[in-house]
């Protein structure tokens, strides 16, 4: 009787996908998906639904997202083999990825500018990383195994011997710079690294405090296909179409800095 359950069950299951009962993406006459699935880091989530939205309009093409950090991005990739489009938010995560062989077209959008940011009023009076050092102080870092400002910020710790210190006044680590956001408007904490942009337009409970070039490590932000697309064309022009002029000033209005050939980013990049 157990056998002839379970052999009725797998009959049902492979009828179900005979008659296309299970869930498959959307396909167009000509049998392509009708839409692109987008990994983007987190911190990127602003511009790219606008960009998402824009692209919708002029190419009929449907745009999904999959916002997360990077670091988990590139793990659901490797595991899923699957996808369109990665956009993460440091040029390390890029790097594993062709290495991995994923992505086979990439391009840089904009860059990544790390600073603290501080509840407003900057009750523990925070004014650069020393300041992250100091007895008491509590401090929230991105986790270096799930997100891009994790990974750099540990290297700019690094690089200007305060990184014991500082790890010793971290009180919790967030997996999104939307997170760390969230624990410093909440007052959980009295200072975080994340990136500029993402501070700026965060809750008036906070303030931003640059970190200077010398001590700083600033990112460039690649977007690439995927091998894995069902749709390489429509991927790779959604690729051209963030990184056009068009699709730089609308990172740029999101407080972006756009990329530039040969630009701070290109000279000032470290963390590899």
């Amino acid at each position: 009787m157990k056998k002839t359950a379970i052999l009725a069950v797998i009959i049902l299951f492979c009828s179900a996908i005979a008659h296309g009962c299970i869930d498959e993406p959307a396909q167009s006459a000509t049998g392509k998906p009708e839409s692109l699935l987008i990994y983007c880091g987190a911190g990127m989530k602003k511009p790219m639904d606008e960009l998402g939205s824009q692209f919708e309009q002029e190419y009929g093409v449907k745009v999904i997202y999959n916002y997360a950090g990077s670091g988990h991005l590139l793990n659901q990739i490797e595991l899923a083999q699957n996808g369109d489009v990665y956009q993460p938010g440091a040029m390390y995560y890029s790097t594993i990825a062709r290495d991995k062989g994923f992505i086979d077209y990439e391009k840089s959008v904009a860059y990544h500018v790390p600073v603290i940011v501080v509840p407003k009023g900057n009750p523990a009076n925070i004014t650069g990383l020393d300041d992250l050092t100091k007895q008491g102080v509590r401090v929230a870092l991105g986790d270096p195994e799930a997100c891009a400002i994790g990974r750099l910020a540990d290297k700019i710790l690094e690089k200007n011997g305060v990184k014991d210190a500082v790890l010793d006044n971290t009180v919790v680590y967030g997996t999104t710079v939307n997170a760390l956001i969230l624990y410093v408007s909440g007052g959980d904490v009295d200072a975080a690294i994340t990136w500029e942009e993402t501070a700026l337009f965060a809750p008036n409970e906070t303030a931003v405090m640059e970190i200077p070039v010398e001590e700083n490590i600033i990112q460039t932000i690649p977007i690439g296909t995927l091998v894995f697309s069902e749709d390489k064309e429509n991927a790779k022009e959604f690729v051209d179409f963030v990184t056009s002029d068009y699709g730089k000033a609308v990172y740029e209005k999101y407080g972006f800095t756009p990329y530039m050939q040969g630009d701070v980013g290109d000279i000032n990049e470290t963390d590899r």
